[in-house]
């Protein structure tokens, strides 16, 4: 009995890892909204970290997060750093490229619960005084994030209701200003 019982651990076992090892190599998420204002009134909103606190969800996780600006107020070279709870995490953020109403590229690096690299562009796209406000994450999967991906579905879970809340606060904040 023994022998059957193992025999059945090793092969649960090795379709786990072939499970892990299916899931991609890199992740990528992304959600858009349409804001009844140019440009001009969504972009400062990103561009600086500042004002993150405004709109992220993950700001709202944590009240006692401890919050850390580095470089310049605004654009390539401001960089955010963070320690919350378990729900927060800890890391930091920098902005790489920033080209005013068009995009905003930051390096987000994930420290805790779960160290990860990632891309996180914005990008704006102003037509008719709306603009379409696009957020996307992008980096390697790591084997932690192969895992949680057996899972859940981090997009339609984690990642994307977040993506849409962060997204439905930056509109309400620039159409609100832009009246």
């Amino acid at each position: 009995m023994l022998p059957v019982i193992l025999s059945i651990l090793v092969v649960l076992i090795v379709v786990l890892l072939v499970l892990i090892v299916l899931q991609p190599n890199e992740v990528r998420y992304t959600r858009s909204t349409t804001v009844n204002a140019p440009a001009s009134a969504v972009f400062p909103l990103i561009n600086d970290f500042h004002k993150w606190t405004d709109w992220s969800p993950w700001e709202k996780l944590d009240p006692n997060t401890r919050k850390m600006y580095g470089g310049p107020d605004s654009g390539v070279g401001s960089t955010y750093a963070w320690e919350g709870n378990k729900n927060v995490g800890s890391g930091h953020m920098k902005i790489l490229e920033s080209h005013p109403h068009m995009l905003v590229r930051i390096a987000l690096e994930f420290l805790k619960p779960i160290k990860g690299s990632n891309i996180t562009d914005f990008t704006f796209e102003e037509k008719n005084g709306t603009t379409v406000v696009t957020q996307t994450m992008s980096g390697p999967n790591s084997l932690m994030g192969k895992v949680m991906g057996l899972i859940m579905d981090m997009d339609k879970k984690m990642i994307g209701p977040n993506f849409e809340k962060g997204l439905a606060d930056i509109k309400a904040i620039a159409e609100g200003a832009a009246k």
